[in-house]
């Protein structure tokens, strides 16, 4: 497993220690940790090391020359590097002799929200930009297309930045621009450091750049990235600082107007419930519950009238068709409003499909999830055979674990994934790591096979609805990134791959 933060944790492997240093456990090899992460202040209380920009003299440039004409197997490259270069390479196919970045799209689909993001992201970047403008800096605010709305910066630099179209309207999003700080955050979770020759785009080896992405509380979307950007120069030592405080604010907001949203499904679900209405929950616009009766909360395998107000500890359902309905209702209820609908799911409580009625609920003016009425249609639209339907016959389960002397039940949906350690099987669930009653890995594989978990490789078993983002390595393989509040990745064993590959449909 890989912790998915800029300080990386390889549970069974190592640490990183305080000096930013690997300590390896059980033979692995030592290396020393990312610049990255000391950059981001993630190591203990030593100073930032920022070295200064390579321009395409050194081996990160002899790797980039050679991943270029095709090489796999680089050295000298960070791992979120090598891995964007794999995207750049084989999936966007971004030509490295890029010289510019593509005009931008004039098209924009942003919300109130959205605007109210880049508004004060833009306050904030004004006043870092002051900061760098002695060091040829600039800062951009880009929306989560990669489309740069605003730029800051001393005169000369901004014109510079220009040539590479480094400036308004340009797009530099991984597919259009490669490898850069603002198209790189918005792939991955966490501020991102792209220095010199780590950028795809041989054109824009003199710059340095940092960027972080604000995302939605709710559905973990991109909606804005934050960017500051070096000529020929070191980027300032607290960069770091600077953008995960900017970040900081804006989350801030978002988290309240999410628990806004959230008191406002609860009070949709008591006008439901006071109406004589059952089995009816109020989920999220990412499909997580908040507040379930009884008979939704047994057929959903929530806990049932207890609410979820913050965003972060909102309950997932056992059911992985009703959070697709979910999704695919907030896409149609946030271009019509009057939108409502129905379909059916299959539950774990009977062999036929239930019927399920959709209606969104709003919140000044903006969406804040859906009421989902379980055993009943409705007379809006019937959703499409894109909300899938799939037989379930999965058993009211549960996985033991040990917490100090108490026997701790988990519902389902409560465990992530699971990794071995020896004879202890350990578990990172909702309530934490807990080590499972059960030793063994493959006791616990066989008896969760046909309850939506998976063998991905000989240490993990995961939960396929809780697997959130899919990400590609340095030989093609598969890394998946869990659904939970660590961000963990789970790294998928090239014998395991084709049957990991065909439980997801790829």
């Amino acid at each position: 497993m890989i912790k998915r933060e800029v300080r990386h944790t390889v549970p069974g492997c190592g640490r990183l220690g305080g000096d930013g240093w690997w300590a390896p456990r059980g033979g692995c090899r030592a290396a020393p940790a990312t610049d990255q992460g000391r950059f981001f202040g993630m190591s203990d209380g030593h100073r930032h090391n920022v070295a200064p920009v390579s321009t395409g003299k050194g081996s990160v440039f002899a790797a980039w020359e050679q991943f270029v004409q095709g090489e796999d197997h680089v050295r000298g490259v960070r791992p979120e590097v090598l891995l964007s270069w794999h995207r750049c390479r084989e999936r966007y196919r971004v030509d490295p002799h890029l010289t510019e970045a593509p005009r931008a799209a004039a098209r924009s689909d942003h919300s109130l929200e959205q605007d109210v993001v880049f508004t004060q992201l833009g306050g904030l970047a004004a006043g870092v930009a002051r900061e760098v403008e002695g060091r040829n800096g600039i800062v951009t605010v880009a929306d989560a297309t990669g489309r740069i709305l605003a730029t800051w910066g001393d005169q000369a630099t901004v014109a510079r930045a220009a040539d590479a179209n480094l400036a308004t309207w340009s797009c530099w999003s991984e597919s259009t621009a490669g490898t850069n700080g603002m198209g790189t955050a918005l792939e991955t979770h966490g501020p991102v450091l792209i220095r010199g020759a780590e950028h795809w785009c041989q054109a824009f080896h003199g710059w340095a750049c940092a960027g972080i992405a604000v995302r939605d509380v709710v559905t973990r979307e991109p909606i804005a990235v934050l960017n500051i950007s070096c000529w020929r120069t070191p980027l300032p030592e607290v960069t770091g600082r600077w953008l995960s405080h900017a970040v900081a604010q804006t989350q801030g907001a978002l988290k309240g107007r999410a628990r806004e949203s959230a008191a406002e499904l609860i009070a949709a679900f008591a006008q439901a419930k006071g109406r004589g209405i059952t089995a009816v929950a109020a989920v999220d616009t990412g499909g997580k519950v908040v507040i379930a009766d009884e008979r939704a909360g047994l057929l959903m395998g929530v806990p049932a009238d207890t609410p979820a107000v913050e965003p972060a500890i909102r309950w997932h359902t056992c059911l992985p068709d009703l959070i697709r309905v979910a999704v695919y209702a907030t896409a149609r209820a946030e271009k019509d409003p009057d939108w409502v609908g129905s379909t059916q799911v299959y539950t774990h409580l009977a062999d036929e499909p239930s019927p399920v009625a959709i209606r969104p609920v709003f919140f000044a003016g903006q969406l804040a999830g859906h009421l989902i009425v379980l055993g009943a249609s409705d007379d809006g639209h019937p959703l499409p055979a894109g909300a899938p339907t799939i037989p379930s016959d999965m058993p009211m389960r549960r996985v033991v674990a040990v917490r100090g002397d108490r026997m701790v039940l988990l519902r389902l949906p409560e465990v992530c994934f699971a990794e071995s350690d020896g004879n202890d099987v350990w578990l990172f669930t909702d309530q934490g790591r807990l080590r499972a009653a059960s030793p063994g890995l493959d006791k616990l594989a066989g008896e969760l096979g046909d309850a939506g978990f998976l063998r991905v490789h000989r240490r993990y078993v995961v939960n396929l609805s809780r697997i959130r983002e899919i990400e590609r390595g340095f030989k093609n393989e598969l890394f998946l990134v869990m659904d939970g509040s660590t961000n963990d990745v789970v790294p998928v064993s090239r014998r395991n791959t084709p049957a990991v590959r065909d439980a997801l449909g790829l």
